[in-house]
């Protein structure tokens, strides 16, 4: 894939933010911006969550957020399988497998985590090749600061992705389990990072989700705990990451 082969193919305007849809070679991806036109601002790329798409809830209210209350720009892309992507065979089966252990009330740790690395193989290229081309628009322009966004599978494509990635320089992450292959990626970062848990995660234990935070080299990292299970975490911690991209996107923001 290449710059060449992205396309805008709709535009919408709703409370002076922009949403483009866009195509990237087979790559379906959204884009939204702030009305205003103003000068350049700083790019954050999201990621979804498994079984989502680049327009599900929680990715339009956390753009929203991002563009009205930082002026960014928020660009998201269906994983592999995802959104209107097809799928392989073997997205069918792995999804199958998960399905019914989940049916069963059995463990779904060690089946996310392989199929997660397997989509994140192929989607980490991907977001390579988006972000050069986000980057010749003259809205955002080549030199501008990048963050990265991503909780769940998010996370498992978003640390093999920011740690290959030096334009990546602050992110946020969370509600992913520990794996040897996923902290090797993390051990590679040192950006400042957000990383978010669930306490009473039915799905994640507690030490995985610590170990996985504790990979991560960066000097600055913040570890944001909160009570409930794996889907409940709260709405405030996007405010939060909304103030982390300002403090290290733009400079704003305060520590305090």
């Amino acid at each position: 894939m290449n710059s060449q082969h992205f396309h805008f193919t709709a535009e919408t305007t709703s409370n002076g933010v922009i949403q483009h849809d866009f195509t990237m070679g087979e790559v379906t991806g959204a884009l939204w911006s702030p009305a205003s036109g103003a000068d350049r601002a700083p790019l954050v790329l999201m990621g979804h969550g498994g079984g989502n798409h680049r327009k599900s809830p929680a990715m339009t209210g956390r753009a929203q957020l991002l563009v009205a209350h930082g002026g960014f720009h928020v660009a998201v892309i269906d994983a592999p399988g995802h959104g209107g992507r097809p799928r392989t065979a073997h997205d069918e089966r792995e999804i199958a497998t998960m399905q019914k252990a989940m049916a069963a009330g059995e463990p779904v740790g060690e089946i996310v985590v392989r199929y997660n690395a397997h989509l994140a193989e192929r989607a980490v290229p991907e977001w390579l090749a988006t972000l050069d081309a986000l980057q010749e628009l003259p809205e955002i322009g080549a030199d501008g600061p990048v963050g990265y966004y991503g909780l769940n599978m998010g996370t498992a494509i978003g640390v093999p992705l920011t740690a290959a990635e030096p334009r990546i320089t602050a992110a946020v992450f969370g509600l992913f389990w520990y794996d040897e292959s996923l902290a090797e990626s993390a051990r590679r970062i040192t950006v400042p990072i957000e990383f978010a848990l669930q306490w009473d995660d039915e799905h994640i234990p507690r030490p995985s989700g610590l170990a996985l935070f504790d990979a991560f080299a960066s000097k600055e990292k913040s570890l944001h705990i909160n009570s409930g299970a794996h889907k409940e975490l709260p709405r405030f911690e996007a405010d939060s990451a909304v103030r982390f991209f300002a403090r290290h996107l733009t400079g704003g923001g305060s520590t305090a």
